[in-house]
């Protein structure tokens, strides 16, 4: 039986510039305790099939045909078709929220700041399941429970900014099952979650589905997800239906040709050297004469350019958090030693929370170290960045530049394109107006988009546009050392395929070096050629980016590798397994790693260039101790 049947849905938006059609006659069923992967890119019309399946929609949308039939195996109530009822009427309702739930993207958004979990979830059980505030608090707890909240009583009284993402993500989960829904729908749900905290929302998934009996329709433009959760696929793009059928027919011999190209633009661990992603749409990167150098001094290729030695940094939480009452010292950084050369590109990876973007900050000089020195080389030799002067300073920052995760929220929605690339070069006092004007245009080029843009705010381009503002907008100044943190981790494969191969042949056309934040080994293994693997504030493994991938040393690292769900029927992840390795607490990895509170961690190298954190203790065990920091 289907517990949702959609035939011939058409969504159309009225904008000011005319109609849009979003939904072009779509059909699909989502099948009685089945999970369906609705799959596209960014635009494609999936989230607007959700809203429309949950009854909200836009004002400026309308559903100008098709049938949405809700058949609930629970109910003695007689399929409905949601298109025909008022969104904000008794009978929809009645539904959304108890028969259909959702999963909302981003937790953060979705749940009120000025309310406790216990609350926001209580509410739909008091609205829905007839109970009291009483009842409806014991209800959530046992919900929390459900989804494996550490504490769920203590956690009733907390707010969303309390916890992490994986933990407001829970809540979520929490609120859409807590009326046990028919039909679950989960719009991205672990989209910018890093890879462990992502694989637990999705084995916390399938097992409240198989507990509970309901139907699931996933809303992602990951195949990794779509490989280790679904049973039926739908292929969208521009709101039509390009290809649907069973997993693994769809993975095996994809028909299509837009699955293929989607297919093709995932980042493997198999890729050969030297194999590219292929995106649908490619970039064409136009190199011209104003970014080929900066005329300043600077080192060799392959010499050190940064270098952290013995680095720590520490913060104090000032309020109580969900689990301590107390204020607490917080050690983001714990002894940091790593080395970057010139024209190399380093793979920071760990969970959110390692301190890989406390790692950057502190590079940037954006926050000061308790302990430690950054060293810097501008030609002249190693310089402590904490020592410079006002005048070095401002070389610095032109020397190095950062591109931030978020590319809508790391631009100003009231400037345009043109104000944004043109500030940097303004604030440094670069040129005249004609040749800032020039070197505008130059970069737009550069990053393949049409400088007739220019005039345009950001809110008018596409997520993958606007990233690619942000790193036109870091090449401003010329520089020769970028931090990239998490620059892809919010676009889908597409957008992420033409991200990574525009910053690789950015490196290789003006020999830039990268520091490049990640939480997707995947990404990782695809643009560095270092990587350095933190958790709980330490580096815990550094090597060659094929030597790490192909011969994780570290436990943690196996497990971050272990965790990462590839785009492959037959290496699907195993859950039981995830499930029982504590993989970031470092006084559970077995031995020689295991780290307690009082011991001294120190990189060893167990093969040539290839270093791994162990207690200092067990440095007889390994080949060669590491003493200095250079790496």
């Amino acid at each position: 039986m289907n517990v949702l049947t959609i035939d011939g849905l058409t969504v159309d938006f009225q904008t000011g510039e005319g109609t849009t059609r979003a939904v072009d006659n779509v059909s699909f069923a989502v099948p009685q305790n089945r999970t369906v992967a609705l799959v596209g890119e960014s635009g494609s019309g999936k989230t607007v099939i959700s809203q429309a399946i949950m009854g909200l929609l836009p004002k400026s949308a309308r559903i100008v045909s098709g049938k949405l039939v809700l058949h609930d195996p629970d109910s003695r109530i007689e399929p409905v078709d949601i298109a025909q009822l008022d969104p904000a009427g008794p009978q929809m309702r009645a539904i959304r929220g108890d028969r259909v739930a959702i999963i909302f993207q981003e937790p953060m958004t979705s749940l009120s700041p000025l309310h406790t979990i216990g609350d926001q979830i209580g509410e739909a059980a008091e609205l829905h399941r007839n109970v009291d505030a009483t009842q409806a608090r014991e209800l959530t707890q046992e919900m929390l429970r459900l989804v494996r909240f550490p504490d769920p009583k203590r956690a009733l009284d907390a707010y969303p900014f309390e916890l992490s993402g994986g933990l407001r993500q829970r809540a979520m989960i929490a609120m859409a099952m807590i009326c046990r829904p028919a039909l679950l729908i989960a719009d991205e749900p672990t989209t910018a979650l890093d890879v462990t905290i992502q694989a637990e929302i999705l084995k916390l998934i399938k097992d409240v589905q198989q507990e509970l009996h309901m139907s699931v329709l996933v809303i992602t433009h990951d195949f990794g997800v779509v490989a280790n959760m679904a049973d039926e696929v739908v292929v969208i793009y521009h709101g039509r239906i390009m290809e649907r059928g069973d997993a693994r027919s769809l993975f095996k011999t994809p028909g299509h040709s837009y699955l293929k190209a989607l297919l093709h633009a995932v980042p493997r661990f198999d890729m050969k050297p030297g194999e590219r992603l292929v995106p649908i749409r490619p970039i064409e990167m136009e190199a011209g004469d104003l970014l080929t150098g900066g005329g300043r001094k600077t080192i060799a290729a392959g010499k050190p350019l940064v270098q952290l030695q013995h680095v720590s940094k520490s913060f104090l939480t000032r309020k109580g958090s969900l689990f301590s009452s107390k204020a607490r010292e917080f050690l983001a950084l714990d002894d940091i030693n790593l080395t970057i050369n010139r024209g190399e590109c380093v793979g920071l990876v760990g969970e959110s929370g390692s301190g890989k973007t406390t790692t950057a900050k502190a590079i940037l000089r954006a926050l000061p170290i308790d302990a430690g020195r950054i060293l810097y080389d501008r030609g002249d030799g190693p310089a402590d960045v904490a020592e410079f002067d006002r005048e070095k300073l401002l070389d610095y920052r032109q020397r190095v530049q950062l591109i931030f995760q978020d590319p809508f929220s790391s631009l100003n929605p009231r400037m345009t394109v043109n104000d944004i690339l043109s500030e940097p070069l303004l604030i440094h006092k670069i040129g005249t107006a004609e040749e800032r004007a020039e070197r505008v245009r130059e970069l737009m080029r550069l990053v393949g988009l049409d400088p007739r843009y220019l005039r345009r705010y950001p809110h008018s381009f596409s997520g993958g546009q606007r990233q690619r503002i942000g790193i036109a907008r870091a090449l401003a100044l010329n520089p020769e050392f970028i931090l990239c943190d998490e620059p892809t981790s919010a676009l889908d494969v597409s957008v992420q395929a033409q991200i990574l191969n525009l910053l690789k042949d950015l490196k290789s056309e003006f020999g830039l070096t990268y520091l490049f934040v990640s939480h997707n080994l995947a990404v990782v293994d695809y643009i560095a050629d270092r990587i350095a693997v933190m958790c709980r504030g330490r580096i815990v493994e550094v090597g060659p980016t094929r030597e790490v991938v192909d011969n994780p040393l570290h436990p943690y690292t196996k497990a971050l590798l272990t965790a990462v769900p590839e785009p492959d029927l037959d290496a699907r992840l195993d859950f039981a397994e995830l499930d029982a390795n504590k993989a970031s607490e470092p006084a559970l990895w077995p031995e020689p790693y295991t780290l307690r509170d009082d011991d001294v961690p120190l990189l060893v190298e167990e093969e040539p260039g290839h270093f791994v954190c162990a207690p200092a203790f067990a440095k007889e065990t390994h080949k060669t101790a590491l003493e200095e920091a250079v790496l």
